[in-house]
Order: structure tokens, then sequence, then C-alpha cells
């Protein structure tokens, strides 16, 4: 077996999380039930790609209100006017409600403008779920509601057990649904 794939399954084998963490952001996401949340998902390089795969799945297969701010224009005029750091509070500012969810995503959790971003979401309220790797003692790992770490310092590793976590969490819902 190569050692990239022994790395994955090593990875998602020890995976840490809050006990009930795939239940609970099931729930979160759909509001016990009642109804169902905005989604919000940031990311930057690799993390950026799998926001936005994952924004596009949970809108076209979940059925979800989603959004992912990395549009060009809107990346480039933000980072250019407020710095960098502020490239995903400015719009989770603006956008974010009581009840969303926010999703962030960063292989070191040490990303400022993701830092910046889950602290514009608690301000308003919102559920973070994190997901992040590298150092156990990044900040990211604790700052929200449920956290996902996957220990591992491989982008790669890391980056596809992100994509894991958040496809077995719609996956799972998609399955709950049909029943």
């Amino acid at each position: 077996m190569r050692d990239s794939f022994r790395d994955l399954h090593s990875a998602l084998d020890f995976l840490q999380c809050e006990e009930g963490a795939f239940d609970t952001v099931k729930q979160i996401i759909t509001q016990q039930g009642y109804q169902k949340a905005r989604l919000f998902f940031v990311g930057n390089g690799g993390s950026a790609a799998i926001a936005s795969h994952m924004a596009t799945d949970f809108m076209k297969n979940g059925e979800f209100a989603t959004f992912c701010f990395n549009d060009g224009p809107l990346l480039t005029c933000i980072t250019n006017d407020l710095g960098y750091e502020n490239s995903f509070w400015l719009p989770i500012e603006q956008h974010g409600m009581l009840g969303d969810v926010l999703f962030a995503i960063s292989s070191s959790g040490k990303s400022k403008n993701i830092l910046c971003a889950v602290n514009a979401a608690k301000s308003k309220r919102m559920n973070v779920i994190t997901l992040s790797g590298f150092s156990a003692h990044n900040p990211l790992r604790g700052m929200g509601s449920v956290n996902f770490y996957v220990p591992s310092n491989h982008y790669g590793t890391v980056e596809i057990a992100h994509l894991a976590i958040l496809h077995s969490i719609l996956d799972e819902m998609m399955e709950d649904e049909r029943k």
C-alpha cells in the first residue's frame, strides 16, 4: 500500500471530534428537523475548492441554501480594500444570521481570514463547524460548536479527509430523508 493511502487511513481512523459530532452536525443543519439552515462554506486554496464543491453538493443534493465566498472579483475587492484577513469576514457580516451554519475549512487551522470569519459568525450567533489538521494546537480546532481535527501534517491527507467528512454528513442526511 502506498504511504499516502496509509496516512489517509490512519488519519481517518484517528479523526478527532466531539462524541456524536456527525449526528450533532446533522441536527444543527436541519434545525432539529424543523427547517433547513442556510449553509456558508469558507476555505483557502484546496480548502476553497472543497468549500465550493460542498456548497454545490449541499445545494443540489441536499436542497439547502448555500453560500461560498470564493468569487474572484469579490475576494480581490475585499482583500484590496480591507486586507486579506477580512476576505470572508465582510460577506459573513453582511449575510449571516442567527441559526445559519458556517463550515470553516483550513488544513493548518491558522489562516487569519478563516479565524476572522469564525469570529464574525459567532457574533451573528451562527453555528460554527470547523475542519482542521496539522498541529493539534491550531487555533481553529476549538472554535466551533463541533470541531473535526484530522491528525496529519500532509495537505493531501487533510484535504481528502475534510472532503470525506463533509460528504459523509450529506450522504447520511440524504439517506435519512429516504427512510
